[in-house]
Order: structure tokens, then sequence, then C-alpha cells
């Protein structure tokens, strides 16, 4: 089964999980960084805004750093996708429209003459199965068990 890149979920999470990580981790980065050096400057630093700030600082740039990755394989599984060829759709033969009418008018004629035969025929299939069931093995000489 060939699916469009556009209609495949799993692209569309891996996007979306992708920019949410990146965005995530640049809020992180930005606001202990801010934090942080606003602290340091004024002079009023405590342990926890420094040495805490930085390890979040490191989570910030990981979570980044896999959003960028997410994107950049999102755009490489694009690019992979149009290079594939796509099969174009053959068409076996143009429909002839004018035939379905005549093949409707065919049908219409044909039912009103059955309907119009003598129930004298369904005696004679009767009678041709010779006391057979009339099962499909029956009609084809198959010998059933």
């Amino acid at each position: 089964m060939k699916k469009s890149l556009t209609r495949s979920i799993s692209y569309w999470l891996l996007l979306v999980l992708s920019l949410a990580s990146a965005a995530v981790g640049g809020w992180i980065i930005s606001d202990n960084t801010a934090v942080m050096t606003a602290r340091l400057l004024d002079g009023t630093a405590t342990g926890v805004e420094v040495y805490v700030g930085q390890p979040w600082i490191v989570v910030g740039a990981v979570l980044l750093g896999a959003g960028v990755i997410g994107v950049l394989l999102t755009l490489a599984l694009a690019a992979a996708k149009s290079l594939i060829p796509v099969a174009a759709p053959a068409v076996a033969e143009p429909i002839d429209w004018s035939k379905d009418t005549e093949d409707a008018a065919e049908t219409q004629t044909t039912s009103v003459s059955d309907a119009t035969e003598p129930a004298a025929d369904e005696a004679v299939e009767e009678e041709d199965q010779n006391g057979s069931s009339g099962s499909t093995a029956t009609a084809t000489n198959i010998s059933v068990r």
C-alpha cells in the first residue's frame, strides 16, 4: 500500500513533536540564561540560580537539539519521497458511454420477453437433472462423496 507522505500520521507526529521539542528547549535555555545573567550582574545570585540553572540549560539544549534533528529528518523524508518515482495510472480503454445506453435498452427488451415465455422451460430443466440436487458438482460431472 503506497500512502502519500502528507497523509501519514507518523510523519506529522514527528514534525509536530520535533517543533514542540525545539520550542520548549529554546524557551528553557532562554529563560534560565536570562535569570542567571541578571542575578550575576546584580550581584544577588544564589547557589540555586547559578548551579541549578546550568543543568537546566543543558536539558534545554538537548531538547532543542532533538527538535532540530527531528525537523531535519522530516525534511529528509520529504526529499526522499519526492525522489521516488510515482507510477502513472494506466488507462485500459476509454469509456464508451453510448454502449451503456444500448445495453440498458437490450436488458429491458430481454426482461420483457423472458416474462412472456411459458413455464415449460422450468419443467424441461428439472427433467435434465434426472433427480440430482442441481449442485455445481453434479452439473460439472464431479463425483462428490
